[in-house]
Parts: structure tokens; sequence; C-alpha cells
């Protein structure tokens, strides 16, 4: 197994409290009482201080509302913006392999010179959320995206700005060349190698093994959520006729599948569900 330390390096103790929210926290009846915030924290190397920071910061955001719970313990809920952020996130996180023929959503938007820091909000947005850029002011991603961003552009003010249109690519540039201008496909294949090469050893180390010890399996599984949720959004799920060949966005999925499949349900034991 690789080391915690080393591991730990490479998650912020913030996202980790979102990803354990996602993976297991929302699923507790009630609020996750502060301590065993800590407890799960810590197994996967947080300490304390850094779990009680965090969650100041998540809190500020308005993702979590601190409540009692049943036995008047101290503990932090999800807000319904984080429910809702949870819920878009479960569809590209456990999302199988893209359709093959969806078509494309165009997001085309406008901001008046008034209010021209809005369209970094907006640029940076669509980025975060899978887009690439076809043309200055005109964004693309599969059609699939449309409904998770037109969700969250709504939540954060934006629509008022924005057009969105579905259709399909004509020409004159074959499809599979247009992307490589409309994404940056090394980036991304660099992402998924970086995937592969922290968390491939450690599905190898746990096909190895007889049994799945339930700490283990959610420290494991705890890290390689956190290294994954974030690649669906760099990644936007393009056809695989598109792609370069050996693209490693296949493989990454197979990896985090088999942890998911070998560690989650352990990890939950572990977790008190």
């Amino acid at each position: 197994m690789i080391n915690v330390s080393e591991q730990h390096a490479q998650h912020a103790p913030r996202s980790l409290i979102v990803t354990l929210y996602g993976a297991y926290g929302r699923f507790v009846p009630g609020p996750l009482p502060v301590a065993e915030l800590i407890r799960l924290l810590a197994a996967a190397g947080v300490d304390a201080p850094s779990v009680r920071s965090s969650v100041s910061r998540l809190k500020r955001r308005g993702l979590l509302v601190p409540a009692r719970t049943a036995q008047g313990a101290a503990g932090y809920g999800l807000s319904e913006e984080a429910r809702q952020l949870l819920e878009d996130g479960d569809r590209r996180i456990y999302a199988g392999a893209p359709p093959e023929d969806e078509g494309w959503v165009l997001a085309v938007f406008s901001v008046p010179e008034s209010e021209r820091n809005k369209r970094h909000v907006l640029r940076s947005r669509l980025a975060g959320l899978g887009f690439g850029t076809a043309a200055p002011g005109v964004w693309i991603a599969p059609a699939r995206l449309y409904e998770e961003t037109r969700h969250t552009l709504r939540r954060l003010g934006l629509d008022p700005y924005v057009d969105f249109f579905v259709g399909e690519h004509l020409g004159f540039t074959a499809t599979a060349e247009a992307v490589g201008r409309w994404w940056d496909l090394a980036a991304i294949a660099k992402e998924h190698e970086a995937f592969l090469d922290r968390h491939a050893p450690v599905l190898h180390a746990w096909e190895q093994r007889a049994g799945t010890p339930p700490e283990e399996a959610y420290r494991d599984y705890l890290l390689a959520l956190d290294s994954w949720r974030h690649l669906p959004y760099t990644d936007p799920g393009l056809p695989a006729r598109l792609l370069p060949t050996d693209w490693p966005g296949a493989r990454s999925a197979a990896v985090f599948r088999g942890l998911h499949e070998r560690l989650r349900d352990a990890g939950a034991e572990f977790a008190g569900l």
C-alpha cells in the first residue's frame, strides 16, 4: 500500500471533507458530529486543527450548516446547495462510458462592459464544468452536460448572460481534429496518467489480498475518490472515436471502478454506516 503521509500530501483537507460527505456523510441520519469528522479525517492523515479550520471555511461558503445531533453533540450537515452539487457530481463521478453520438451543447455568453468581472466568473465556471472553447464567447461540451450547467449558472445568478444551443458539428474541419482545438487533450491525458500512477498500484495491491479491512478500505477509497472526482470535470467525457489512440481515460475510469467496487462498502463499515 502507498504510505498514508505520501498520499495525504496530495489531498487538501477541505477537499477531503467534501469527498467524505459525498461518499458517506450525507447518508448519516442527522448532522455528522464534529468528533466523528475528526476521527474519519484522521484515518486519511488530516489532523484535528486542519479539520476545524477547513470546516469553518466550508461553513462560510454555505456548504456546511452547523446543527446539533439527537444526542446534543455539535455537528455539521449539508446545505441544500451542497446536496445539489453532490447529486450533480454523482452523475459524472459514477458515469459509464460516454455515448458515441449525443451531439453538443453550445453556451454563448455576452456580458455588458459594466459587469465585466462576471465574464471571468462565467469562463472559469464553464471551464470547471468541462466546456471547451470553440470561439471567443462560445463554449462547447457534450450535450449531456446541459442540465448540470443550467442549474449551476442559475444558482450563481449568471443565467441572464448565457444562451444555450444543442446541435451537431458539420465541419469544415473533421470533428476529431476540432476537439483538439477546443480542449487541451494533452493536459487532460496528464491528469489521467497522474491518477493511474497514484491509484493503479493501490488497486493492484488490493487485488492480491483476500480480506478487506474496513479502516484501510475507507482510507484508500476516500483518497481515490478525492483524486477521481475532479477528473470528470477536467475531462468532459468525449466519445472514444474523437480521442487519440491509447487515451488513458478509459484505463483510469476502470481503476476507479475497481477501487469503488472493492472498497466502498467495506469503508462504509468504518464510517459507521
